[in-house]
């Protein structure tokens, strides 16, 4: 019989995608999956080709897992969220404000410019300016739209956002907690130079996202992506670009804080069409 067949979907926001997943390929290759990759541009037509089955698997950012998910839902049909990564679950993202600054806590924001990253961003936009919403503050808001239609799976919005602020351009910025302590650790931002005043409610990040009912090639996806062992050294490499140590099931419960983010935003409709005001990817 032939080998089970998977073609996959996954957004080339730095080179190292083409490494990761011409690596993975190899890989899963000899353990007897035909899989390969294709690349997109951006996340809005790699959700379209992947509810329209042009493709059956797609490497999802979170925002993307929504699109998906609602597109899938207005034309009858479903998906699900077939692995993520350990790193992709429990995330956070902080509000900071410089050491010397009178801000002391997210009341005190009210009325100030708050530097973020791109449109899309969930972790540095979407998720944050929510979480500052739903506290009741207003801020002006100054966007960096670095990438936009990556879904912030860069960091350079974040990384202009941190500048703008020990420049002294805007008052606060938001990131996620782990790119907070990347900026002190490379010089963007400068050590016991800046305090968060507010931190989001935990989220989950990217999945994999997959059309119901699976095929057989895609439920084996999931159990050769599950089996990878950072002990392996053929895999270890990727695994440490693609930043895991193990793919886990996936789930859908960490996307809460998002969804509400996207509704009161108006950035997709119910239906998945895009909706967000001067968002081009």
């Amino acid at each position: 019989m032939p080998a089970p067949t998977v073609l996959m979907g996954a957004v080339a926001y730095d080179p190292k995608v083409v490494t990761i997943w011409e690596g993975f390929r190899a890989w899963l290759r000899e353990q007897g999956l035909d899989f390969d990759f294709v690349l997109y541009s951006h996340y809005e037509r790699q959700v379209e080709d992947l509810v329209a089955g042009r493709i059956d698997a797609a490497w999802n950012s979170p925002l993307a897992w929504l699109r998906a998910e609602r597109m899938a839902r207005a034309n009858g049909s479903a998906v699900r969220a077939l692995v993520m990564r350990d790193t992709d679950r429990d995330l956070t993202s902080v509000v900071v404000v410089r050491a010397e600054s009178p801000v002391r806590q997210v009341a005190d924001l009210a009325g100030l410019t708050v530097a973020v990253g791109a449109v899309d961003s969930p972790q540095a936009t979407l998720i944050p300016l929510g979480h500052l919403a739903a506290a009741g503050v207003q801020v002006d808001v100054r966007g960096f739209d670095v990438g936009v239609g990556l879904h912030g799976d860069h960091i350079g919005g974040e990384r202009d956002a941190a500048r703008a602020l020990m420049a002294g351009e805007v008052d606060a910025a938001c990131m996620i907690d782990a790119n907070h302590l990347t900026f002190v650790q490379d010089g963007t931002l400068t050590p016991d130079g800046t305090r968060v005043v507010a931190q989001t409610d935990r989220y989950d990040h990217c999945n994999m996202t997959v059309r119901e009912p699976t095929s057989a090639g895609v439920e084996l996806f999931g159990t050769l992506l599950r089996g990878m062992s950072y002990a392996d050294p053929q895999v270890r490499p990727l695994l440490d670009l693609e930043g895991l140590t193990a793919w886990e099931d996936g789930r859908t419960t960490g996307y809460d804080a998002l969804t509400r983010a996207v509704d009161a935003s108006g950035f997709y409709a119910p239906d998945g069409r895009v909706t967000a005001t001067g968002y081009r990817p």
